[in-house]
């Protein structure tokens, strides 16, 4: 995963996930807006799967990748059967594909199986895997004392989130924002690792000050001094705030323009609470009104009753 490709691959999947995440969401809870509950995966028209096939191939693809295509003996271990310590990183990048893999095959069986609490334990799944990759990304073997460090520091935060609304969807399935908030996350996980491969592991976007540096066979980024690093550490906070504004303002901008074209079709639009007390209110003024006006009119009557017998005496 130490590559430009390493992050970029990966990167794009979580993208193109957290993508489909929140176009499901939006466009089901614009068309059931009040009888909203969040799925865990969502299936495909033509295969019902083909989220947790994707998700099984691209980790399947990952674990071949840090194991045995990326090492140049095309094995992970060492002559006597160890693990040397320059491909520590790939067996926990290899973890955390595993993990996802986990996910997917045991979401594929929930749901073929359909026990009563399938939903909760799908999802608590989908959690183990946010967990098991901020575990591993926080104890990184790699060095994060510096530029990449403060890149994966940041990543951590994503991560979280993602972990957290991913808890939370479980008892509160009926959240849209809970939702909105995980499949945004995901989405950002995915952009932030493409601009990670490209910003340490481009010479050209590498900060002023800073290099690539060989060491126990992978690129690092190094800076010449301790102001350099400061720097180089203070753009990508900066970097990360941007692409943050960018995420939420992607997010809700697809949601009013799918609120706009969907709203349409929607089963019906729920009221608000002050909508229902407005419409309350109106009804008791007019019942009111309505009560005086019999009143008004019987009173009016008796006087013509009364009227007539006076004239008849």
């Amino acid at each position: 995963m130490g590559t430009l490709v390493g992050h970029v691959a990966p990167g794009f999947g979580f993208f193109l996930l957290g993508l489909w995440h929140l176009y499901n969401h939006i466009k089901l809870h614009v068309l059931h807006p009040d009888a909203y509950a969040s799925l865990p995966w969502f299936p495909a028209s033509r295969l019902k799967y083909l989220e947790l096939f994707l998700i099984t191939v691209a980790s399947s693809m990952s674990i071949c990748m840090e194991l045995f295509i990326g090492p140049r003996s095309h094995q992970p271990f060492d002559v006597d059967g160890t693990i040397p310590s320059n491909h520590l990183h790939n067996f926990e990048h290899a973890t955390i594909s595993l993990t996802f893999l986990t996910y997917a095959a045991f979401a594929v069986a929930l749901d073929r199986i359909r026990p009563s609490a399938h939903y909760g334990l799908t999802q608590l799944m989908a959690s183990i895997a946010f967990g098991q990759q901020l575990l591993l990304f926080h104890l990184h073997s790699a060095d994060h004392m510096g530029v990449e460090g403060q890149y994966h520091l940041l990543l951590q935060l994503v991560i979280f989130t993602s972990l957290a609304t991913t808890l939370l969807g479980i008892p509160f399935r009926d959240s849209f924002l809970v939702s909105f908030v995980r499949s945004s996350s995901i989405l950002f996980q995915g952009l932030w690792l493409i601009v990670m491969g490209f910003m340490l592991w481009t010479p050209q976007f590498m900060p002023r000050g800073c290099f690539e540096n060989l060491e126990e066979g992978h690129q690092v980024v190094r800076c010449g001094t301790d102001e350099d690093l400061h720097r180089a550490k203070s753009l990508v906070n900066i970097e990360f705030s941007w692409f943050l504004i960018l995420v939420t303002v992607f997010s809700v901008s697809l949601y009013l323009i799918m609120m706009r074209f969907y709203g349409k079709n929607s089963e019906y639009m729920s009221l608000t609470k002050e909508d229902l007390v407005l419409e309350e209110d109106s009804d008791d003024v007019e019942s009111h009104k309505k009560g005086e006006l019999r009143d008004l009119n019987g009173f009016s009557r008796v006087r013509k009753q009364f009227a007539a017998i006076d004239t008849g005496r």
